[in-house]
């Protein structure tokens, strides 16, 4: 492990961290758009509709397991730069643990609030019947979402990034095979799809979890040895409560869409869920790039190795935007076709084409952001990190969505995520300088 995070040139270590993460977001981005066809082949508007709707409450499940999964990565790869081997053991127990009892809270409160969350979603008469089973059976499998998300991080700070994406991969597989059994064969509709989620879940929390008690050198998940400083559950928090935004910003953003787009009809909703789950062939893969990277990042800022993490970061950026610049100008020219596999109704196809090549147009900048944002939490900027977790779905495009949609209605609502992506790609390039360019504050204080 020390030989690559320390030795190794710069693009061996990266590919060798970030390329099975890329291939288990691949499978899971397939698994996206296998699960939108079969939901979509139903033909029916509104469920597709209602599901979508509810798109936002996985999203708030990542972000939680997120707040335990990116916060103890973080840490645990700084300690292990710091050779402090059993304090980062002792940190990955306490996260894992920690993800369980939220789960559970956050499993009782969703039953509790049923009627209130689903008002928020913006869940229609036309659509409860189809939002409401999925929401359900969604809420009772938090847990298995929200606690996959500690190992699916935390192994890979042992460089056992394969690992973790054999027990990502695995599960998502299974998922694509059993949604059409459950949707067509079960004629179980929205139910069905949810209950694919759930299963395949189940089989990568038990893989990824043997990983950890048999595979690795210093993390663990005994309970006994869970308790750790205080200090360093702020350390967790402190970088795992901007990382955990990010994602309920993506809810927010995606929430506050729908809730935009219901008044123009559920065809408009419809082609923003197969529009997004298109975009998602870029994202990612630009999300595999990023958090692959994240351990090598961390582990050589705790190492202080100043001028490699510099040379790792500007590699970073070069990968992300390059990748993004080039698939983007393949899906914007074949944007009709792709949406046309998913639907018939061909006022759905147009508009989820419409909205698809105005998002594609600032992919480059999506990558960009990201970098930035695994970056900030890898090195202990959390305020930097909030700053960019809070921006690119949450407050520049609230600002962005309610100003430019009042100005231009229809168009506006779609034009306000793109100009978003540009803005926050600025604000991160500017935050970056300030702290690693010549003067920076992160390199004086290091």
């Amino acid at each position: 492990m020390l030989e690559l995070f320390e030795k190794a040139p710069i693009h061996k270590a990266y590919f060798k961290l970030a390329l099975p993460v890329v291939l288990g977001t691949v499978v899971s981005m397939i698994y996206n758009l296998t699960d939108t066809f079969f939901v979509a082949q139903t033909q029916n508007a509104n469920l597709v509709a209602g599901i979508t709707l509810c798109t936002p409450l996985f999203s708030m499940m990542i972000a939680l397991g997120d707040m335990f999964g990116l916060g103890g990565s973080s840490a645990i790869s700084r300690l292990l730069g710091q050779k402090k081997y059993d304090l980062a053991g002792r940190v990955n127990s306490f996260c894992f643990y920690a993800a369980v009892v939220l789960a559970v809270i956050v499993t009782a409160g969703l039953f509790i609030f049923k009627t209130q969350v689903l008002g928020w979603l913006g869940v229609t008469a036309a659509t409860y019947q189809y939002a409401a089973v999925y929401y359900e059976i969604m809420a009772a499998a938090g847990i298995l979402i929200i606690v996959s998300l500690v190992p699916i991080n935390t192994l890979r700070t042992e460089g056992l990034a394969t690992e973790s994406m054999i027990g990502t991969a695995t599960g998502t597989v299974l998922k694509i095979f059993l949604d059409p059994l459950f949707i067509f064969g079960f004629h179980l509709g929205a139910a069905g799809a949810a209950l694919a989620t759930v299963v395949g879940y189940l089989v990568t929390d038990s893989i990824l979890i043997g990983y950890m008690i048999r595979r690795t050198r210093y993390i663990h998940i005994h309970v006994h040895r869970m308790k750790i400083p205080t200090i360093e559950i702020k350390d967790v928090l402190m970088i795992g409560i901007p990382a955990s935004v990010t994602n309920f910003m993506m809810m927010l953003g995606t929430a506050l869409m729908n809730n935009f787009l219901i008044g123009y009809g559920a065809s408009k909703v419809a082609g923003f869920g197969i529009a997004t789950k298109v975009e998602t062939i870029v994202t990612m893969v630009l999300v595999g790039f990023c958090f692959g990277s994240q351990a090598l990042i961390g582990y050589n800022y705790g190492a202080k190795n100043k001028e490699r993490l510099k040379k790792i970061i500007r590699f970073d950026i070069l990968v992300n935007a390059g990748f993004a610049f080039a698939i983007a100008l393949v899906l914007i020219a074949v944007a009709p076709l792709l949406c046309g596999l998913f639907m018939k109704d061909q006022d759905v196809v147009r508009s989820a084409s419409y909205m698809l090549r105005w998002f594609l147009l600032t992919t480059p900048f999506i990558g960009i952001s990201m970098v930035f944002t695994t970056m900030f939490q890898s090195v202990n900027q959390p305020l930097d990190a909030f700053v960019m977790s809070i921006s690119r779905q949450g407050v520049v495009f609230v600002i962005v969505i309610f100003i430019v949609a009042n100005l231009f209605g229809y168009q506006g609502v779609i034009v306000s995520q793109p100009i978003a992506d540009v803005i926050t790609a600025g604000i991160g390039l500017w935050l970056y300088y300030k702290d690693f360019g010549p003067n920076g504050r992160a390199i004086r204080n290091w």
